[in-house]
């Protein structure tokens, strides 16, 4: 077994050698192959047990891409076919041994050799090794090389009958010449023989006699989605900063994941990228830079250089060579560790970087660091970086110049790398308050990254270098903020509620900023104690505090229908005095959300984004209320780009909730376009992640799309059942804010189902308990609900009253769902003059939002009504994916495809790929045409508004 490769890289080990008994039971399958689907699916095409034709297949990639277990895979797949196998894997040790690697692939055979005519017995076995007595052995002849192909071709004809041949020689790289010119022998003549050759190399190894004619399949990295499935499979699952490198570094190496998530598992990688590559594991260092000790000195030193550096470092590790650069790294090419092209010289695999970094002493890479930083003068971010990697004591200067470098960080919008300056600053400063300090600035700074354990290492450096209150109040409070997007809801409310209190105590303006926090985890559990506790501390609150944005924010929050109704008119001069401030703006729009103020939400989130994008990215768990006020304004695809954006990064830094929040509003999406398995899987997952009892809005929102997808199904017992999961046994809201919204789908599911009169009783106990606070939304929703369950003679005129005035055309599927009920009902009076208008209208609206399911009712019932609705497709970007949509956008906005991909993480020819598939679907044919194609959209999505 080969140096890690052959290991579980996210893949698996499989299958022993030699070849197949015969027909038996089918073995288990072996670990589950992640991300090479496509890559499966073409050595089950080569191996197939019906074949009756020969194929040669070179399988190749760079090391640790998962070539063994591709071939051990293709192994285990012939279990039970009763198909041979024969195995041989190259090995350097034995690569000068004649026939070493043919004696390996034939010895389970060998019994077979006595099949073959006499001369070609006699050349293979001489080729062996296998003369009949050792001095036999010693005088014979140097066997005729041809002779020695023809035996093994006859051989290997002689063993794919009765069923096929599998050859399978894997690190072929290092198989000896003699034994390569066989298999280069045997490849070109097994024609029209059922044999299958396959052969796993090295990327850019040479292979002599397979050079060419004969087809390659090459084993990339892993995709973004692949490599993060990967790192969610590893006995522990690696988040936050120490996901993120894992992912960069790898580079989408399965084998490179696999090592570094267990070289990382128990420990978080300190400060930034600069400081140094990730450490590697001894499996790693062995198969990456076992080199490097054989190269010239001069080399060794230039490549700790390149290593101690990263890529915006690398021209300062160039100017610190000699004149005679070329000479330096020849060596190193020539071992496969760097590549040089017109850029410079880099390393052929990020993880190659990594061994021979950590290969080298620590005095060694200290002076390379203190080389780069004299290199980087005119560069004060990148020098305090490499001067900080180079220390080894306190040293306040450097932390000066690091806590300058967070500073220049914050303003730019990177949390991130502000965060991890002030950590390193504080581990530099000579003395210990200052250490606390800079270490609750680096707390406050990393809440914006979403990393839940970061937050809270940072706040245990605070509690152990500091007793100052407030201090550990504020390392405490940002704890807080992220536990929020946490499952644990109850402990994140007793911490909140800890801070709260002390604040109170002292009359902190930081008690409103807890009380912010803790009306979030109120929100997300629906808990009535949390929300009088919020209620009778805000009480506390300075009355220089009243009437702000954060204050708008707690009582909306906690209490949308009572406290915080009264907003609604004050919210448009909060947004103005917000001026434009990020944060205000999306709390602001949050409230406004709440309050079923729809299109001032949507405006006032887009503008939040703009201004969040101009300095970084959005910070995690703020965009959800975003992507259900764009979902009922009727902007499914940005509803779905908000979900993907937040899920991704939920879902790296393992805060389940904000990842359940995310899946809740995109299989909502998805049920409202009619795709209601992919709808299930994604509400199955968001319960799958939550206590339903901590987190009651993702309960009912799963609940929902779940209670939608069968609707759009036709099974409305299912449906009825998933929204009656909404309130409790009594009739009372299982959540304040969102059970509310599911009266009206309720009550039409129980019409289908004959439940007419408890659903009745349910709506109406809901409808009591919302009071005069009820939003204009909810009233519309509740007459709806009214008008499907009332008797004949009092339904006209609830849905009078749910379609009166111009108010409901902010939510456009509720407004064409009402819509349509009426045209319906109306139909089924023989009033059919009146239904038409009202169901052409709903038909509209579907087929511009691609609601499907309810495309087809409309036109169902238009049919009935006497017109034939003409068939128009559902609106084309709802069809595409999140990124493809986020790409298209880009596009239309002028971006070129090396642009878009900078922006999203992407190669150009990547984005190209993508657009190029997309233009059929959106109808167009240039790139001209996407500006026109989203203004049309969202013209038409803002007549509904």
């Amino acid at each position: 077994m080969k140096n890690g490769e052959r290991a579980r890289a996210g893949h698996g080990s499989s299958a022993a050698p030699g070849p197949t008994a015969g027909p038996g039971p089918t073995p288990a399958p072996g670990p589950t192959v992640v991300g090479r689907e496509a890559e499966i699916a073409e050595i089950r095409s080569r191996i197939a047990a019906d074949r009756s034709h020969s194929s040669v297949l070179i399988v190749e990639g760079d090391p640790g891409a998962g070539k063994s277990i591709l071939l051990d895979l293709a192994v285990r797949l012939t279990r039970g076919t009763g198909q041979r196998v024969l195995r041989a894997v190259g090995s350097e040790s034995e690569a000068p041994l004649a026939f070493a690697g043919l004696h390996q692939m034939l010895r389970p055979v060998l019994d077979y050799l006595g099949g073959l005519p006499a001369r070609q017995r006699s050349a293979l076995r001489t080729a062996l090794g296998l003369a009949e007595d050792a001095e036999t052995a010693e005088t014979a002849d140097t066997p005729d090389a041809l002779l020695v192909g023809l035996a093994v071709l006859t051989l290997v004809s002689d063993l794919s009958e009765p069923a096929p041949l599998l050859v399978v020689v894997d690190d072929a790289q290092w198989i000896d010449r003699a034994s390569l010119d066989v298999l280069s022998f045997l490849a070109r003549r097994m024609a029209g023989e059922p044999v299958t050759l396959l052969m796993g190399v090295r990327a850019a190894a040479v292979l002599p006699g397979f050079d060419k004619g004969y087809e390659r399949l090459e084993i990339g990295p892993l995709s973004g989605d692949a490599a993060n499935r990967l790192l969610d499979e590893q006995p522990k699952r690696p988040t936050g900063r120490t996901r993120a490198r894992i992912l960069r570094e790898a580079a989408g190496n399965p084998l490179a994941l696999v090592e570094l998530a267990r070289a990382t598992a128990d420990r978080e990688p300190e400060g930034s990228g600069v400081e140094g590559p990730l450490p590697v594991t001894d499996r790693l260092e062995g198969i990456f830079a076992r080199h490097v000790r054989h190269l010239p000195e001069a080399t060794r030193r230039a490549l700790l250089l390149l290593a101690a550096a990263d890529a915006a470092d690398a021209p300062a590790a160039a100017r610190g060579l000699p004149e005679a650069a070329d000479t330096v790294w020849a060596p190193a090419e020539r071992a496969g560790l760097v590549r040089q092209d017109g850029t410079g010289v880099s390393f052929r695999h990020p993880l190659v970087r990594s061994a021979v970094y950590h290969a080298a002493p620590f005095e060694q890479r200290r002076r390379a660091h203190l080389a780069l930083a004299r290199q980087l003068g005119e560069e004060p971010d990148r020098r305090a970086w490499h001067l900080a990697a180079a220390a080894v004591r306190p040293d306040e200067q450097v932390s000066a110049a690091l806590r300058e470098t967070a500073g220049r960080a914050r303003r730019r919008g990177g949390h991130a790398a502000a965060a991890a300056a002030l950590e390193r600053a504080a581990e530099l400063s000579p003395h210990r308050a200052d250490q606390a300090r800079l270490l609750a600035d680096a707390a406050d700074t990393a809440v914006f990254t979403g990393q839940l354990g970061w937050v809270e290492h940072l706040a245990a450096g605070v509690r152990e270098r500091s007793d100052d209150p407030a201090l550990i109040g504020r390392a405490a409070l940002a704890t807080g903020r992220l536990l929020t997007l946490g499952p644990h809801h109850t402990a994140a409310f007793a911490l909140l509620s800890r801070v709260a209190d002390e604040a109170a105590a002292t009359r902190s303006p930081r008690l409103l900023d807890a009380l912010a926090a803790a009306a979030v985890v109120r929100y997300y559990s629906g808990e009535e104690s949390q929300r009088q506790r919020i209620e009778a501390l805000l009480a506390d609150v300075p009355d220089s505090a009243a009437g702000g944005a954060l204050r708008a924010w707690v009582l909306a929050v906690s209490d949308p229908s009572g406290a915080g109704a009264s907003l609604a008119p004050a919210l448009p001069r909060l947004i103005a005095a917000a001026k434009g401030e990020a944060g205000s703006l999306t709390a602001l729009a949050v409230v406004a959300w709440l309050l079923d103020r729809t299109p001032l939400a949507a405006r006032t989130f887009d503008e939040a984004f703009g201004r969040w994008q101009a300095h970084g990215p959005l910070p995690a768990g703020l965009a959800c209320a975003a992507g259900w006020a764009y979902l009922e304004q009727g902007r499914w695809a940005d509803a779905r780009s908000v979900a993907a954006e937040i899920a991704e990064v939920a879902s790296g830094a393992g805060l389940d909730h904000a990842e359940a929040c995310a899946r809740t509003l995109d299989a909502t999406v998805l049920a409202l376009l009619g795709e209601p398995a992919e709808a299930r899987g994604s509400a199955e997952r968001a319960l799958a992640l939550v206590d339903p009892l901590e987190s009651r809005s993702v309960a009912v929102l799963a609940r929902r799309a779940l209670g939608l997808a069968a609707v759009a199904e036709g099974d409305y017992d299912s449906a009825y059942a998933q929204f009656r999961a909404a309130f409790t046994e009594d009739g009372d809201l299982v959540h304040y804010h969102v059970s509310p919204t599911v009266l009206a789908e309720l009550a039409a599911a129980a019409v289908r189902r004959g439940h007419r009169e408890p659903a009745a009783r349910l709506l109406e106990r809901s409808a009591r308990h919302l009071g005069p606070g009820m939003s204009a939304r909810l009233f519309l929703l509740v007459e709806r609900g009214r008008a499907l369950l009332a008797e004949p003679e009092r339904a006209e005129r609830h849905f009078r009253a749910a379609l009166a005035g111009e108010a409901g055309e902010q939510w456009p599927f509720e407004r064409a769902q009402t819509r349509l009920d009426y045209g319906e009902w109306l139909r089924r009076q023989r009033r059919v003059a009146e239904a038409r208008p009202l169901l052409t209208g709903a038909l509209d609206t579907f087929r511009r939002l691609g609601a499907r399911p309810w495309i087809d009712r409309a036109k169902a019932e238009l049919r009935a009504a006497g017109i034939e609705a003409d068939a128009a497709a559902p609106g084309a970007l709802t069809e595409l994916s999140p990124q493809q949509q986020q790409i298209v956008r880009l596009a239309a906005h002028g971006l070129t495809n090396r642009e878009i991909g900078e922006r999203l993480f992407l190669s150009p020819r990547t984005v190209g790929s993508h657009l190029y598939r997309v233009f059929p679907k959106l109808g167009i044919t240039a790139r001209a045409q996407l500006r026109d194609l989203l203004d049309d959209a969202l013209q038409a999505t803002g007549s509904a508004q």
